[in-house]
This record gives structure tokens, C-alpha cells and sequence, in this order.
């Protein structure tokens, strides 16, 4: 964890000196990893945000001229929503930093735009201490919208054939595996849950859905686990969030499978409205149909003032699916 936080926090840069807010849970890799270890790595100022308030984490950006704020994309929404945004001074915050779950490329440029920073996307799982790529800073703006970056130092990837578990050619969709020291030994008391998920080669198998470019640039597609199986038609729920998402409309949403007695499953979209006027389902559904193929465009609209999350801010959304079956 030690040596995760001394490549996290070189590769954003952290000086000496300098105070990063850390809203992350402490019983959370990002928050005790990333957070506390990589503070104390460039001997900076870590200052905790025990409960997360989007209008104490302003307060605290402004009272101690902030360089570095971190969060998951619920959060960093909810600083952009609040009324103080438009108050206090963000002068000093130079770095935005977020992952967790997926950012969307629209909220990456929408952060670096209103304030005034530049965007780091990370990648990891707790079972990786935390982190298996990031971005840089000085990537090109479209490598920091739209990947996860290259993996950090002293970390083995490829993205693997889920089925067969062959290595797929540049630019193939697999599961995402990483190596190296950064792996768990195990979980806890449970021998059957660690073969599962660390084969006999030393890979730990994320679950997620990935492909690699020619550069070593990542970029995931979304959960198996997540995916959704429409009349034999695999769809991947990270794409359509991205384009719903792109709507000035919606502050953010999320994308499930629900069973259908025709298809198997068809496609259900969350939205949790902007600010002002709400889109209508028709609205919504002519923007998808303008960017997605059909089949993948949502049937079901449910429109919620706010999403069940767990406590790292997380959507869940085994209980958006509860609430449709």
C-alpha cells in the first residue's frame, strides 16, 4: 500500500507541503491509501472529511487553499450542484482526482472547465492496494476524459478472454487481470473466494470489462457481472450512462438490465434530473436514438431525486434492479 501511494502521488504531482482535502471514507482504500499514505509519502497536508458534505468540502478547499481534491463522481457532482460552488475561492485547487466507479468523459471536462483544474481518473480494487492505472496530468484532454490512463509502475495487465482466458489482441474487450506486488494475498478466512478470483499464474481477475490500446491506455466498458444480455445482443450499461449523461438535462443516472419474458432482458435507465426542467422519457429516448443503436436504447424510464449509494459513495444498483423485478 505504501509503495501504491508513493506512485499515486507522483503521478499527480504532490509537493511537499501542499493540502489535499480527502473526503474518502478512512476505511476506504482511496481515503487510507491514497489519501492519508500518500500524504505522508510527499509529506503533505491531509485533511479528512469524516462524513461527506459537499458544503464543508468547499469550506475546506477555500480555508486552506486546497490543491488537490478527491472523490467519486456522486461527490464531485455534488460540489458542482451546490450553491456555494459559485462562492467560495477555488483558486489554489489545481488537481480534480476520481474514480471508483466510472466517470463519465462529460464530467471529467465539465470538472476541469468550472474549476479550473486538471483531471486524473484512477483505476483499482481494493484487492490491488488500490490502484492499476491512473491518468497523468499532462495526458492529452481526450486521454483524460476517455481512459483510465497506463498502468502504474511495477504492475503487470492484460486483458483477458473471459471465457477461454487467453489474452485478447489490442483493442479486444476482455476482463481486465492484474500481477505484481500491489495483488492481495487472499481474502480473509476464505480459500474457495480467493482461487476465484487469483488464478494459478498469480492473476487477480477484476471482473470488469476492458480494452487496451496499442499506448497501454486503458478503458473499461463496465461489470460482467453488470452486463446485460438483450435477445443474444451483449451491452455494456458505461456506454449509455456516457450518453445520457452528455445531456445538459441529467445530473446522473444509472443504467440496469431488467428480465423481459421476449428478449431475456431489456435495457432500464435511472435519471436523477438537473436542476430547472426535467427531460421527458421521449426527450431522452431521441437523444439515445440519435447516438446508440436501438437495441440498446433504454425501454424503462425511472426519474429518482436521489440514488441508494454505499457508504465510499457508490451507486448500488442491485436495489435500482429490486425495485423493477
Amino acid at each position: 500500500m505504501t509503495n501504491n501511494a508513493r506512485f499515486y502521488s507522483g503521478r499527480i504531482d504532490l509537493r511537499e507541503g501542499d493540502v489535499y482535502v480527502n473526503p474518502m471514507p478512512l476505511f476506504h482504500t482511496a481515503g487510507c491509501g491514497m489519501g492519508v499514505l500518500g500524504t505522508v509519502q510527499r509529506a503533505a497536508v491531509n485533511i479528512p472529511v469524516l462524513a461527506f458534505d459537499p458544503a464543508l468540502v468547499l469550506e475546506l478547499c477555500e480555508t486552506y487553499g486546497a490543491q488537490f481534491v478527491l472523490g467519486v463522481p456522486t461527490m464531485l457532482i455534488a460540489l458542482l450542484e451546490h450553491p456555494d460552488f459559485v462562492t467560495r475561492d477555488l483558486s489554489a485547487t489545481r488537481v480534480a482526482v476520481s474514480g471508483g466507479s466510472p466517470v463519465p468523459a462529460e464530467l471529467v471536462r465539465r470538472v476541469e472547465k468550472e474549476m479550473n483544474v486538471t483531471f486524473s481518473v484512477v483505476f483499482g480494487t481494493t484487492e490491488c492496494s488500490p490502484l492499476i492505472s491512473q491518468v497523468r496530468l499532462d495526458d492529452e484532454p481526450d486521454d483524460r476524459a476517455q481512459t483510465l490512463g497506463q498502468p502504474l509502475p511495477q504492475t503487470e495487465v492484460r486483458v483477458a478472454d473471459p471465457t477461454t482466458g487467453e489474452t485478447v489482441p489490442i483493442g479486444a474487450l476482455g476482463e481486465l487481470c492484474a500481477r505484481g506486488y500491489l495483488v492481495m494475498e487472499g481474502y480473509h478466512d476464505a480459500p474457495e473466494a480467493t482461487a476465484a478470483a487469483i488464478d494459478e499464474d498469480g492473476w487477480y481477475h477484476t471482473g470488469d470489462l476492458a480494452s487496451m490500446d496499442g499506448r497501454g491506455y486503458l478503458r473499461i466498458e463496465g461489470r460482467l457481472k453488470d452486463m446485460i444480455i438483450r435477445g443474444g445482443e451483449n451491452i455494456y450499461p458505461r456506454e449509455i450512462e456516457d450518453v445520457l449523461f452528455a445531456h445538459p438535462g441529467v445530473a446522473d443516472v444509472a443504467v440496469v438490465g431488467v428480465p423481459d419474458p421476449h428478449w431475456g432482458e431489456v435495457v432500464a435507465a435511472f435519471i436523477r434530473p438537473a436542476p430547472g426542467s426535467p427531460p421527458t422519457p421521449d426527450e431522452l429516448r431521441k437523444h439515445c436514438r440519435e447516438r446508440l443503436a436501438p437495441y440498446k436504447t433504454p425501454v424503462q424510464w425511472r426519474f429518482v431525486e436521489a440514488f441508494p449509494l454505499t457508504p465510499s459513495g457508490k451507486i448500488q444498483k442491485y436495489l435500482l434492479r429490486d425495485q423493477l423485478t
